[in-house]
């Protein structure tokens, strides 16, 4: 299946100034699928060494991390050399050995000839205390799960998502297409972009089965809990985490640690959520009742919201129907919309936003995401059904006179002075829609 991140990888390996690259994201987003599929059709030759399942390869960065050492003893046990700039070398599920990951430093430093790609599930949490990390010694990117266009274009629909790519101005579709787009995007909101759930359907077209792979995806999370975390630590990950959709499904939505345990307080759950966050686990949105540049100098780090990373499983973990989802009826309707909110925060932060924020006033009026498109602060209102009512927007408008308000709706496109209504299926490409408009 096509990944937008594809493209980051080749301009990585075309980097005059390239360092070893390290692909983040959680486990069984795609990591090592893309890296292998990217090594074998832009190198001559692929060498993959997964560290978790082959312990025996530690012994590789012991006792030194001399990289001539390492790369002329990888070529021995392949039976073939690591030649500089033909060869990619992929080092897969590093966060198991730490040792490996402080070795990219000197692989920078002393053979930077030598395309490496190192990836890891777990790696911000496991790192680093077990091992110093190469600060400034290598190139990062973030794997997430199938963003709603991918999901389209793995389905053959590449043509639409070229034509909504290259949109430039905020003409509606045609109603077919609109209508096609929104039957399409509930079937994504039960499936997700979990990859494995997406092929599974799309060669059986059972739901069941998808539903099932949620399920032990699910469970392998859990298990992470107390394989990369002390038991305690495990225990209060495992709390918030079941705490999460119910936390949504409140009319309020903003993270709050008595509803993960009673009496929970900052104090023991702060490293929990960054334990998540950093397994990619979980999105962590911000509050600002202040919107100004940058809105990172002026967020309220103790008030936020806490979203899956992805839509598929929090549908799996409140156990909803995919009838629950794709009735007409039910269009997007259940659970406050923290469902649509949810996959709105997944498609924005798959664009490589570093950090999302939402907006309040008081108990008057709230935004469900500011964001900073060409040094303007636009806010976005989500929207579940079609109502059209826009009392926050209009709020917010009213106080701080932005250039851009924009809602994303069920509704097609459409465009009234400096307000936009934009389909949700369209919501990873906002900030791009939003930067064309004069």
């Amino acid at each position: 299946m096509k990944r937008d991140i594809y493209r980051n990888l080749l301009r990585w390996k075309t980097n005059p100034k390239r360092k070893p690259l390290l692909l983040q994201g959680a486990r069984q987003v795609g990591k090592t699928f893309i890296v292998k599929a990217f090594g074998e059709a832009e190198y001559k030759d692929c060498i993959y060494l997964n560290l978790e399942r082959n312990p025996d390869y530690a012994t590789l960065f012991q006792p030194d991390k001399n990289p001539r050492r390492i790369l002329e003893d990888i070529g021995l046990l392949q039976g073939r050399p690591v030649q500089p700039e033909t060869t990619l070398l992929f080092l897969d599920e590093v966060q198991t050995v730490p040792e490996a990951v402080t070795s990219l430093k000197y692989f920078y430093e002393q053979t930077p000839q030598y395309h490496i790609i190192a990836a890891g599930s777990l790696v911000g949490v496991n790192i680093g205390l077990q091992s110093s990390f190469p600060v400034g010694k290598l190139d990062f990117l973030a794997l997430y799960p199938m963003t709603f266009l991918e999901y389209l274009a793995a389905a053959g629909e590449d043509h639409v998502v070229n034509h909504l790519r290259s949109k430039e101005n905020m003409e509606p579709l045609p109603d077919a297409l609109h209508n096609s787009l929104l039957r399409q995007l509930k079937y994504y909101l039960y499936l997700g972009g979990m990859p494995e759930v997406v092929q599974t359907y799309f060669d059986f077209q059972d739901t069941g089965q998808a539903r099932d792979i949620q399920a032990n995806l699910l469970e392998a999370y859990t298990h992470d809990f107390s394989k990369y975390a002390t038991s305690s630590q495990a225990v209060r990950t495992s709390e918030v985490w079941r705490s999460i959709p119910g936390q949504l499904a409140r009319e309020n939505k903003k993270f709050q640690y008595s509803k993960a345990r009673k009496g929970g307080r900052a104090t023991d759950y702060e490293q929990t959520i960054e334990w998540l966050r950093n397994a990619g686990l979980a999105h962590v949105i911000y509050n600002t009742s202040t919107p100004k540049l940058p809105l990172a100098g002026y967020a309220d780090r103790s008030k936020f919201k806490l979203y899956l990373l992805d839509c598929g499983l929090l549908g799996a973990m409140l156990q909803l129907s995919l009838t629950l989802i794709t009735d007409p009826g039910e269009l997007f309707a259940r659970y406050n919309g923290a469902f649509t909110e949810n996959f709105v925060a997944t498609q924005l932060m798959a664009q490589g936003i570093p950090e999302l924020y939402y907006w309040t006033s008081g108990n008057t009026a709230e935004i469900d995401f500011l964001l900073t498109v060409t040094d303007s602060i636009v806010p976005v209102e989500v929207k579940s059904g079609l109502d059209r009512r826009k009392k926050s927007l209009r709020v917010y408008v009213e106080k701080y006179q932005p250039r851009w308000h924009c809602r994303l709706s069920p509704r097609n496109f459409h465009r009234d002075g400096n307000f936009v209504n934009l389909p949700l299926y369209v919501a990873g490409l906002l900030p791009a829609l939003l930067a064309r408009q004069a």
